[in-house]
This record gives structure tokens, sequence and C-alpha cells, in this order.
């Protein structure tokens, strides 16, 4: 959503900084949206592809964070490649920080929603009561430029604890999920047409593309039986970084979004405070018409998300006998998954921790080979073990492993094998 008729020139302050962020363009949305897609793919690529562990995997981009966004503060302008690289890492961390809370605290994702919603409301009053603006295109001083990567923080993780909290509501494809957030923005945008204001449309619409871009990376990286298109998060994470790179390296050439100062005041094309009023009932119907949405979506029958929402009876409408969980299979598939199982129990009671993370590994490799002729067979049989399957490696991937959850997670999954 541009604002280029909002234009401005600003001064340096006293700290002789020019404005720290870019002008607001189409290339700040294509790019924000990669960010965040990134953000999603990679965090996942890292804490469960390669077993580094959700705490781990905080821990390391927790202090990348603090050395890239200390090089940002250090800068005296608007640098491309710096900005950026800081907004990816932030994309990455909160969305980290959302998943400790889902994943590993079981905080339930309509608290987690909600907290990050007040959160960020702090925030915007705190900004607003000192600076008397929110506007992004007035980082010209330090503090100003503190709040606003603060809120760019939270509103990477209020955007994945809402976007997952509404899949876990709907039960949506990953596809399909992809439409709402896209949506809401098409929404946001006529209403900065119509009139409504420029600060709280964008802010609006940044949030959104925290879930736009989650949801579409899990739909490249998701396998087609899911209803994604199985490149896989490593894959994903390496094209969009090498579009971030591209489009990073054109706006560095061309300075297309670099708000130039001449040492004057800002100046900003005149609101209307009216129109301005009568569009905040127009976000509000928008509001009320996604709600009712998600509400209707919720009560139609579907499967609810498992395994990234922490749900360990794996989401069917109704719970399911271990004999219902397994005869729609082939019973040499069973035996194979559950003998595996039973091979990391063994070796997880004979304080072998090592050996039983190396052989979870082969039921996961082993479940993932057979997604596409056992899913279709069985929708809610599938979901049901591919939650038990995921609470299992989550447990024994962990950073500081609980032997007490990880044999509970492996018992409640040989159960279900039969």
């Amino acid at each position: 959503m541009a604002t280029n008729t909002e234009r401005r020139s600003a001064a340096p302050d006293v700290q002789g900084l020019l404005n720290k962020v870019p002008e607001v363009t189409v290339w700040f949305w294509v790019i924000k949206i990669l960010c965040t897609t990134v953000g999603e793919s990679f965090a996942d690529w890292i804490n469960m592809t390669l077993g580094v562990g959700l705490i781990d995997t905080s821990l390391i981009f927790t202090a990348v964070l603090a050395a890239v966004l200390g090089w940002q503060l250090r800068t005296r302008r608007y640098v491309p490649f710096v900005y950026w690289l800081t907004v990816v890492v932030l994309s990455v961390t909160g969305t980290l920080y959302t998943d400790i809370l889902t994943d590993s605290r079981g905080v339930p994702l309509a608290l987690s929603s909600s907290v990050f919603a007040v959160a960020l409301a702090v925030v915007f009053g705190i900004w607003y009561a000192r600076e008397r603006t929110l506007s992004i295109h007035s980082i010209v001083t330090r503090p100003r430029e503190l709040f606003y990567w603060l809120a760019v923080l939270v509103t990477f993780a209020l955007g994945t604890a809402t976007g997952d909290w509404t899949l876990e509501l709907t039960g949506w494809t990953p596809g399909v999920s992809v439409l709402l957030p896209l949506g809401l923005i098409a929404a946001i945008v006529l209403g900065r047409r119509l009139g409504g204001g420029a600060v709280l449309s964008f802010w609006l619409a940044y949030i959104l593309t925290r879930p736009l871009g989650a949801n579409l990376g899990d739909w490249l990286a998701s396998p087609g039986a899911d209803g994604g298109l199985g490149l896989g998060t490593a894959v994903t994470s390496v094209v969009f970084l090498a579009a971030i790179l591209a489009t990073v390296l054109h706006l560095t050439r061309s300075r297309a979004d670099v708000i130039e100062s001449h040492g004057g005041t800002r100046t900003a094309s005149a609101s209307d405070p009216a129109r301005e009023r009568i569009m905040l009932g127009y976000y509000a119907v928008v509001a009320v018409a996604t709600a009712a949405l998600l509400v209707w979506a919720h009560q139609q029958p579907h499967a609810a998300v498992a395994g990234e929402e922490g749900d360990a009876a794996g989401a069917a409408s109704a719970p399911l006998t271990p004999d219902q969980a397994t005869s729609s299979f082939p019973p040499a598939e069973v035996a194979k998954f559950r003998t595996i199982t039973a091979d990391t129990l063994a070796k997880l009671n004979s304080g072998d921790q090592a050996g039983a993370t190396a052989r979870i590994t082969d039921l996961e490799k082993a479940w993932d080979d057979d997604q596409p002729t056992l899913q279709p067979t069985n929708q809610q049989a599938w979901t049901l073990l591919d939650g038990e399957i995921d609470q299992a490696l989550k447990a024994l991937r962990a950073s500081k492993p609980d032997k007490a959850a990880e044999v509970k997670a492996l018992n409640t999954l040989l159960t279900s094998l039969g």
C-alpha cells in the first residue's frame, strides 16, 4: 500500500540522523512479504529440519538480532541492506518467540494473540504520548527508532499468533489460508484510497503481511497432500532470501525508496478528519465481517491443525481408538512405525539420549515418505498420528530434554500404533 502522496523531507535532528526507514512504495510491501515468508520457513528449517530445537534456535537468533539491530542503530541514514536484514532477523525472532509460548509453554493461541495485541497497543500508546506521532516517515531520533523496532518485533509476534490461531480455528489448507490476509490487505488499500488515516492503514497492513507471508511460506513448503506445493522449508527459504537480496540490490542502486532530506520541515498531504472518522467505521465493519467469517469457518466440519499448535490429541473431530487409528493403513507400514518407536523408547530407557534422538529421525523420514499414500486413505487417522509423532519429535529434540515427557510422548504414540 503505497503512500507516495505523503512524501516528505525530514531534517536531521540534533544527532544528525536522516530518516532511518524507506519510503512506503510497492517495493516496500513486496520485500516486507518476502521477509515474513523467510521468517516462517527459515525458523522451521533450523528448528525442525536441522533439529537444533526451539529454545536453542531462539537463543541463536536473539544474539543475531542484538548484533544486527546494533548495526542498524549505528547507521546515520537508511541503508537498504542493513535495514532489511534487521527486518528478516526480527521476522524469524518474532516467530520463534510466539512458538516458544505455544509449543514449549502450552499457552493457547487465543491468549498469546490477546497478550501481543495489548503489548502492541501499549507500545503505540507510549510512543505517541512521547513523540506525538506514529508515522514511520519521522524516524529521525533515536527514541523514535527504538519505538519503531520494538513495534515491528511485536507486530511479527502478533501476526504469527493470530495467523496460527486462524488456522487452528478454521482448519484451512495453506493455499486457502493465504486468501484471508490477502483480502484484508486489499480492503485496507481500498480504505486508504477512500480517505482512511495513513498511519492507521499502514500499521494494519503491516500486521497483516505477517500472516500473509507465513501462510505463503507454508503453502510453498508443505507437501502436496497437505495442499501445498511441496518445495520444503530449505528451498523456500533459499528462494525468498535470493529474492530479498535481488530486491535490496535494486533499491540500493536505484534509491527508489529513499526519503530525501533537504533540511526543511516535514510536509505531508492534507488529511480530512471527517473522512478519516467515516473510514474508521469502514474498518470496524471489515473487522466484524472477518470475525463472522472465522466463526462460520470454525463451525464447519474440519480437522484442527496438529503439531504446530502442540495438539497432542491430533485434532480429530472425535477421538479414535488404536484400532481405528491404524486399521486403514497397511499393516507392514504400521509395524515399521511401531518398531522404530519401540527402538527409540528402548534407547531412551537405556540412557542413550543421542541414539534415541537419531532413531526418532528415522520415524520422521518414514512417516513423511508415506504421507502421500497414507493421508488420503484416512485423513482423521493420519492427523492423529501426525500430531503424536510431532509431539515425540519435539520432546526428544528439546534443548533440555525431559525424560518423563519423552517417555510419555513415545508411549502415547505406541498406544495409537497398537
